[in-house]
């Protein structure tokens, strides 16, 4: 037996729901609204930039060398007899490193010097005979011959005298060369022979010494900062290849725990190199207490600009949007408004700005996620310290 009546029950139901519902949450909603335009805009943290005058600072990468270096040779052959330092001790130049058996060179000395009193002998005979013949002739008791020979054999004599005398000071020089001094100040390398060897004249290497301070360090620079140093140079009418007038440099070691060390540019090389298209610069480095060696690694911070007034702001009020940076400012109504900016290094713990503030703006320093691009916020103002904290 049919029961329309239900049917119609049950397909009343659902609609009756959705009304009922419907007649509940409209309030709710029209609640929320009126609540959300009841609420202030999101609160933010605002601050107007830092001014003051300041200097860019370029960064480079560099190594330390010594501003002297030697490696000590031998200058004559012959076989070790004593080495007269420790490994590794400051030596002072004039010092005795090394001594070679000085036997053979001491005879030589002797030998040379005894041919001397020989040739001397025979110089003063010659030129007695010399004479003689001189005041014979002008009497004509002897011929011109003889006066002729006597002369020749006098001018023999000198010859064999001065060639005496400079056989003796090549002895001479080979018996002071038999002890081998320091050449220069500094620090010394391990012997690399030991007494009982044999070492040649001008080939073997017995050590190195090089020195201590000043030090020097190197580092390479591109074509764009040669042109920058050299324009700024010019300006304080100086030369880079001279240093600049002494432009300052800090370098910082790898270990954080010693402090950066400082000097000065006093030397840039005349030419690029054409491959590698960079200038070799050289700064001089005090160091006297040692602490730097040759060899190590270190960051140049260069003055990369003369001085000017610099607008800064902290990194965390720049955003990144492809290629560009940017900036919230907020005006006096609250209304936020991006800012393309183009930021440079980083000075004092702020972000250089090279173009797009002036310092006058109010722009976002925390909060940015809250801020929109015209949407209203409720900027609560700082002051940015000179020197931002870490």
């Amino acid at each position: 037996m049919p029961r329309p009546p239900f049917r119609a029950a049950r397909r009343k139901a659902p609609a009756a729901a959705a009304a009922i519902a419907a007649a509940l949450v409209a309030p709710a909603l029209a609640a929320t609204a009126a609540l959300a335009q009841q609420q202030p805009p999101p609160p933010v943290t605002v601050a107007s930039p830092v001014v003051k005058e300041i200097v860019e600072d370029d960064e480079f990468v560099g190594r330390f060398e010594a501003a002297e270096m030697v490696e000590v040779r031998a200058r004559v052959s012959g076989y070790l007899q004593e080495v007269h330092f420790e490994d590794g001790e400051l030596v002072e130049a004039g010092d005795l490193l090394y001594s070679i058996d000085p036997r053979q060179f001491r005879n030589a000395y002797d030998q040379a010097r005894s041919q001397i009193g020989i040739s001397q002998a025979s110089f003063d005979f010659t030129l007695e005979q010399l004479e003689r013949a001189e005041a014979l002739i002008a009497n004509g008791n002897i011929p011109q011959s003889t006066l002729d020979a006597r002369r020749e054999a006098h001018l023999s004599a000198q010859g064999a005298l001065e060639q005496a005398r400079a056989s003796l000071s090549n002895a001479e020089i080979d018996l002071d060369f038999a002890e081998i001094h320091a050449p220069i100040s500094g620090r010394i390398d391990r012997t690399r022979v030991t007494p009982g060897n044999l070492v040649q004249q001008d080939a073997t290497v017995l050590t190195t010494i090089v020195s201590v301070d000043p030090m020097h360090f190197y580092f390479d620079i591109d074509e764009r900062y040669f042109i920058a140093y050299s324009t700024d140079a010019r300006t304080t009418g100086t030369e880079l290849q001279q240093g600049a007038g002494g432009k300052p440099v800090r370098i910082t070691l790898s270990d954080d725990r010693i402090p950066p060390v400082e000097g000065v540019l006093d030397f840039s090389e005349n030419r690029l190199d054409p491959d590698a298209g960079s200038m070799r610069i050289r700064a001089v480095i005090p160091n006297g207490d040692g602490v730097l060696v040759p060899g190590l690694f270190g960051v140049a911070n260069v003055p990369g600009s003369l001085p000017y007034e610099g607008v800064l702001i902290p990194d965390a009020a720049i955003l990144a949007d492809q290629n560009r940076r940017l900036v919230m400012l907020v005006d006096e109504d609250g209304a936020v408004s991006p800012r393309p900016i183009r930021p440079g290094p980083r000075i004092d713990g702020y972000r250089v700005v090279r173009d797009g503030l002036d310092g006058s703006e109010t722009l976002v320093v925390e909060g940015l996620m809250r801020a929109r691009p015209g949407a209203r916020v409720t900027p609560e103002r700082v002051e940015l310290p000179p020197v931002a904290e870490n």
